[in-house]
């Protein structure tokens, strides 16, 4: 039967890894006899044409894990042991015996559905697409992987596997909290104690918990509308009651509508998903409002470090003396949003009740991705890395503004602050869901806006174009074809 093995080198993994994987298979699946001997790693490296030193490998691999026994001067052997483990149908149970009953009525059973909500969809294989304007995502070539591979060597090297690998209970890594201290938050006027700051699984997994803590059925929470749409499905699956809140070519619009507010959520230094700014006297009107009506604010800085002004305004964080504001920040605009890694400051009885939250959830986020993460900022990786994507962000945003002012004309306002999107509106009769459509089958992404809005019937003509994961050269051509399908489909 091991002539029916087959290893591929196109494969991405390696043939030793292919080899151990099909023959732990074979013997799970009771295709080797237990008093039969593997053939010798001679015999079957010729059998399968690969080197007999990965058959040796394979063998001493498949030792380790229990897969095998070795017999002195008789060979390889399955181990029984692997076989008595797997769960067995009971003799006296038949096909009928498991038809009997019925399956459960889900959609009687289940007391929220998230999947029913309006959100954003993105596609899997968006790195294919030849003009991909798709927000959020990173630029693999910008990805600093030498020396994210070296922190994520020391990060399972022996002693500091020792150090993270025990249960921490609800405990962060000590070195990364003191990153975000004493390097992050900083930057952006911040300064806390370690008791005022928790690690989170993203920004996202701060905003869920902050709305578990502190939305009550009749509570109103204030959001922007246009907006970031899962705070909006994030308030809903608590639930509480919504104030959509007006904005301007300044951000968050002060109007008496958020007087009635219990919690605000908003995004002041680049508005999601306008990219707009807001003024330095009006966060200082905003605090001022939220002392005078008693609400608490929760700012998501979520682009703080894409950022091309020389002296950004500092975060609203900074200017709170009241402890009104609650801090999301997160790493996944800069390092890498697939790693999850985010961070919430906020009061100390907060985040002590945050904490307690966080470990009925996921205890903490990976205590070997943090240490990974803390040496990449410690060694000062992600202070170089934030200059490379700025110089390479800004030259897209000018590419960029360039190109859409010369194929479409007023339809967008350049972001004051940075980040790495333009929030465009298109002519009055556009819609912007088939325009995605027509720019998909012509090699270019873009994502409509009418998901940012509140409502049941907001505006089509909005769309959102990213330049963090596409290529420079390619900006200015993708913009005029993007504007070639407007015009027809205008």
């Amino acid at each position: 039967m091991f002539q029916l093995f087959h290893l591929s080198a196109a494969k991405a993994t390696s043939l030793q890894q292919q080899l151990r994987e099909q023959i732990a298979q074979a013997i799970l699946n009771g295709n080797i006899p237990l008093d039969t001997a593997l053939p010798s790693s001679r015999k079957l490296a010729k059998q399968l044409s690969i080197a007999r030193n990965t058959v040796v490998l394979a063998y001493e691999h498949l030792l380790d894990d229990g897969y095998l026994l070795a017999r002195e001067r008789s060979g390889y052997y399955v181990n029984p042991d692997i076989l008595a483990r797997k769960v067995e149908t009971p003799a006296t149970a038949t096909a009928t015996d498991a038809a009997e009953g019925s399956a459960p009525d889900w959609s009687r059973r289940l007391v929220v559905q998230p999947s029913q909500q309006r959100n954003m969809s993105k596609p899997r294989d968006w790195q294919k697409y030849q003009y991909p304007f798709i927000y959020g995502q990173f630029d693999p070539a910008l990805f600093p992987t030498a020396n994210w591979r070296e922190c994520c060597r020391d990060a399972v090297s022996i002693p500091a596997i020792r150090d993270w690998a025990s249960d921490r209970f609800d405990n962060d890594d000590p070195l990364l909290m003191e990153q975000i201290r004493t390097r992050l938050l900083p930057r952006r006027g911040v300064w806390a104690s370690p008791e005022q700051i928790l690690v989170t699984v993203g920004a996202q997994h701060a905003l869920y918990m902050l709305a578990r803590l502190l939305l009550r059925p009749d509570s109103l929470m204030g959001i922007e509308d246009p907006g970031y749409m899962d705070i909006r499905n994030i308030a809903a699956l608590n639930p509480s009651r919504l104030q959509p809140l007006a904005v301007d070519q300044h951000g968050l619009v002060l109007s008496d509508a958020l007087n009635a507010c219990d919690l605000i959520y908003t995004t002041p230094s680049h508005q999601c998903p306008t990219t707009v700014t807001m003024p330095l006297e009006r966060r200082y009107e905003l605090l001022r409002r939220a002392n005078q009506h008693d609400f608490l604010i929760i700012e998501d800085d979520y682009e703080s470090e894409t950022n091309f002004k020389a002296n950004p305004i500092p975060a609203l964080k900074s200017l709170d003396s009241n402890d009104r504001v609650l801090y999301v920040g997160s790493l996944s605009k800069t390092l890498a949003p697939g790693l999850r890694v985010g961070y919430l400051v906020g009061p100390e009885a907060l985040i002590r009740e945050a904490r307690a939250l966080r470990r009925l959830m996921v205890r903490h986020p990976a205590a070997n991705n943090q240490r990974s993460v803390a040496l990449f900022l410690e060694r000062g990786y992600h202070d170089a890395l934030i200059m490379s994507l700025m110089r390479a962000y800004q030259e897209r945003h000018e590419q960029m503004g360039e190109a859409l002012h010369e194929y479409l004309p007023e339809s967008s306002q350049e972001p004051s602050f940075g980040g790495s999107c333009y929030w465009v509106q298109g002519p009055a009769g556009l819609d912007a869901r088939q325009l995605q459509k027509e720019a998909a089958a012509q090699g270019i992404l873009i994502e409509p806006g009418d998901i940012h809005f509140c409502g049941d019937n907001p505006p089509l003509n909005y769309f959102r174009l990213g330049y963090s994961s596409i290529a420079t050269e390619r900006i200015r051509p993708g913009v005029k074809l993007l504007a070639e399908l407007i015009q027809r489909l205008c």
